[in-house]
């Protein structure tokens, strides 16, 4: 149904799960996990295990790939027959990845590009991939798709659990999340991303238990009145969590269309560190 022969580029960190990347031939622009003696692709040669086993010994940084890796992806769409490529990437506020993906996009010949900065992190971006998947696949244009997905962004919200803030800390990351305190009085603060697509916390409570039940009532009152959305849970080293977690929605949220069940990419392990819980809701009415 693909009439205008749309391509779709992820970058990684929108944690699409890997089943729904190969059913919507979905093109992936993977970050990079920098360590001393080397750097692995994410996704591709490491995996959220191996980073969490190295945590101890030395925390990596990411960055994007070079230009050369990207513009090598965008010759192979273009080979590959496409004449558009809708690219959707984790927030501008987080990462290089939207401005660089443009960049390289205005000086390509050949592909009209269009680049969604979703204005989130991990599913929060995935989801949105996933829907511009789904708009492709029924055949909308290409200015229906843009217009819907722009309209969408701030539809879609991920809030997320972790065990400790000293990997956000750490990594540069930690955006408008106060963290002195938190460690010391056992707060754990349920982040999201604001407008801006920066992190910010949005609420706290004492303990991981609390935590959870916070982060069950925040997604409950983003869905509101809402009949048509979706759920995505997604964690790092938290697989029990996940589950219950992934229980709940399902028992709670029975009109839910979808609820995605998936592990975070290494990358965002490097920034969050282990006992990573995250939900993801796309919003569709």
């Amino acid at each position: 149904m693909n009439k205008e022969k749309i391509a779709l580029l992820v970058d990684s960190g929108t944690d699409v799960p890997q089943e729904l990347v190969e059913q919507y031939g979905m093109y992936m622009i993977p970050l990079q996990i920098i360590y001393k003696d080397r750097i692995y692709t994410d996704k591709v040669d490491i995996t959220p295990e191996e980073v969490y086993e190295g945590l101890a010994v030395e925390i990596p940084s990411t960055s994007l790939p070079d230009g050369e890796t990207i513009t090598n992806i965008f010759e192979k769409i273009k080979t590959d027959g496409y004449e558009k490529v809708l690219a959707v990437t984790i927030s501008s506020g987080l990462s290089g990845t939207y401005n660089v993906v443009r960049l390289i996009a205005e000086e390509f010949e050949g592909l009209e590009t269009y680049v969604l900065d979703t204005k989130n992190i991990g599913i929060g971006s995935g989801l949105q991939a996933i829907e511009a998947a789904k708009l492709i696949e029924a055949g909308h244009s290409w200015n229906e798709i843009k217009t819907t997905l722009t309209a969408n962004v701030g539809k879609a919200k991920v809030y997320f659990n972790v065990a400790t803030l000293e990997y956000l800390q750490k990594g540069g990351r930690i955006g408008l999340v106060a963290s002195i305190l938190g460690n010391a009085l056992k707060l754990n603060p349920i982040i999201s991303c604001n407008g801006e697509g920066v992190y910010h916390t949005v609420a706290k409570a004492r303990g991981r238990k609390k935590s959870l039940e916070k982060t069950f009532d925040l997604v409950k009152a983003f869905i509101g009145d809402h009949k048509k959305f979706v759920l995505a849970v997604a964690q790092g080293q938290a697989v029990e969590e996940a589950e219950a977690f992934y229980a709940k929605l399902k028992e709670q949220f029975p009109q839910a269309e979808k609820i995605y069940f998936g592990t975070i990419s290494p990358a965002l392990v490097v920034h969050t560190g282990p006992g990573l819980l995250g939900i993801g809701i796309q919003l569709l009415d």
